[in-house]
């Protein structure tokens, strides 16, 4: 058996696992075993890809694989892994494993929650595996249908419009895509839909004028592309903490993979005709979210304009078409996820005990809840671009790749998306100051309590993760521009 096939059945033993489950211990049993062996799995993959990389190994892809489903339509189940995959596929077993330890104590409807959770994992790992077009669109829309029962039925807030927007926005985006998808495959001939094998064949420039755009806004939704992002704020508000976790942390991810790995990718005509205008979006996105987030109220909505603007630098390093603002751009992806989902994790336990988000109603927690505030002050931190942290590294990669273009056009929209630099540290610092220290206003808030072990758990591990990519990062991004190169040189023949 495949190896990367291991990635796909082991949520499926989970989700038969729960559904034999009879009471919530067995539950956590199974979330444990399972997303523990998903994280093993993946470093173990990791490791197993450097080596054969070191040893010599050459192939765009390695550990492939592919079994015919439907011949008439040239639909394979074909799997294979470069180092952009490796790292997402590690990106997403520790956000599932520590999403498990941030729902631990989630009620009512325990088994049914995480049999959605499950499923929707089993979408994100599938997607970042797969190697045809068809299926990988098929396990990109399993890993958006979940989000509407996740949200709309153990969110708060206003859940049922969120979960209904989100959904509708998505699929939406889905539409255009399932079109661009169709577009490349007859473009390429009709003959197949391995992705690498259509990429040695020559789409038409015209078909590539009008599909290019259809797919990469059909991506770009879920990578909060502005003016297509208003279903993320919404979304992240109202899911519930291990959703959003793994929402941010690791769905929008799927967006910018897609957009690089399918878009630019395939089309790199169309690249080249729509980037220009793309990448002004992009700078928008990237300006806009973070000026959004300044004059949010609610820490859930800061957080998720702020990952408008993160997510937005993804795809604004992509379309610069370097390979050093690709590699900064997956690092990006890597950086952001992580420490997103230690946001949201804290948010969550936080809003757990104060039962509000609302900043002017919170104050002096560090003296509360010192160990969720520090972790917080740490993934501020991160957001902000310290250095030592992942978000240095990742958004410093991203402005010197994008910096390399000599045209006015290319620096200007540099130094625009540079400014958010200055917009987060305003909104950071200022969320950081009022909400932990000072004097605490609320009495009911002096008889919180700290973290528990499970949330410590979960939040430690992020952390961890966050300053081991800030301080050790040249393994990662050397194991990302090998995979980035082949990429960005079919852009480049243009």
């Amino acid at each position: 058996m495949n190896i990367l096939s291991l990635f796909v059945i082991i949520p499926l033993l989970m989700l038969l696992g729960l559904w034999i489950a009879r009471n919530v211990n067995q539950i956590r049993g199974v979330m444990v075993t399972g997303s523990s062996l998903l994280l093993i799995l993946a470093a173990y993959l990791a490791v197993s890809y450097i080596g054969l990389r070191n040893e010599g190994a050459t192939a765009e892809m390695l550990f492939t694989d592919s079994v015919v489903w439907y011949a008439p339509l040239h639909i394979c189940y074909s799997v294979g892994v470069d180092g952009i995959s490796v790292v997402m596929l590690l990106l997403s077993s520790i956000i599932v494993f520590t999403g498990t330890f941030a729902s631990w104590k989630l009620k009512p409807l325990t088994k049914e929650y995480f049999l959605w959770f499950t499923l929707l994992s089993t979408g994100v790992f599938g997607f970042f595996i797969s190697t045809d077009l068809f299926t990988m669109f098929m396990f990109y829309e399993v890993a958006l249908i979940p989000m509407y029962l996740l949200i709309g039925v153990w969110g708060s807030g206003k859940k049922e419009y969120a979960a209904m927007k989100l959904t509708l926005m998505l699929m939406g985006g889905s539409a255009f895509l399932l079109i661009g998808i169709l577009g490349i495959f007859y473009g390429a001939g009709g003959e197949t839909m391995n992705i690498l094998e259509i990429a040695q064949l020559k789409i038409p420039t015209e078909m590539q004028r009008i599909f290019f755009p259809m797919t990469f806004v059909g991506f770009g939704v879920l990578g909060a592309l502005f003016p297509f992002h208003t279903w993320s704020p919404d979304g992240h508000a109202s899911a519930p903490t291990a959703v959003s976790m793994l929402h941010a942390g690791v769905l929008m991810k799927l967006g910018g993979y897609g957009c690089f790995r399918i878009a630019m990718f395939l089309m790199p005509t169309g690249a080249a005709i729509w980037g220009d205008l793309f990448l002004v979006l992009t700078t928008i996105s990237v300006v806009y979210g973070a000026f959004s987030a300044v004059v949010q109220t609610d820490l859930k909505y800061i957080n998720a304009y702020s990952s408008v603007s993160h997510c937005g630098l993804v795809l604004f390093a992509l379309l610069m078409m370097t390979k050093v603002s690709a590699t900064g751009a997956i690092l990006q992806m890597l950086s952001h996820g992580l420490m997103t989902a230690l946001f949201f994790a804290l948010i969550g336990m936080i809003y757990g005990r104060t039962h509000t988000r609302d900043i002017r109603q919170l104050s002096g927690l560090m003296k509360i809840m010192p160990f969720l505030s520090v972790g917080y002050v740490i993934a501020g931190l991160a957001n902000l671009g310290l250095p030592g942290l992942s978000g240095f590294i990742a958004e410093m990669t991203v402005f010197v790749g994008s910096f390399q273009h000599a045209d006015a056009f290319h620096r200007i929209c540099t130094v625009i998306a540079t400014m958010s630099i200055v917009i987060t540290a305003v909104y950071i610092l200022r969320v950081v100051g009022k909400i932990l220290y000072g004097t605490c206003t609320n009495p009911e808030h002096l008889k919180l309590t700290d973290a528990t072990w499970d949330e410590r758990f979960a939040v430690i591990c992020l952390i961890v993760a966050v300053a081991g990519l800030g301080l050790a990062p040249y393994w990662v991004s050397h194991l990302i521009s090998g995979s980035v190169e082949p990429i960005i040189s079919q852009l480049c023949q243009l």
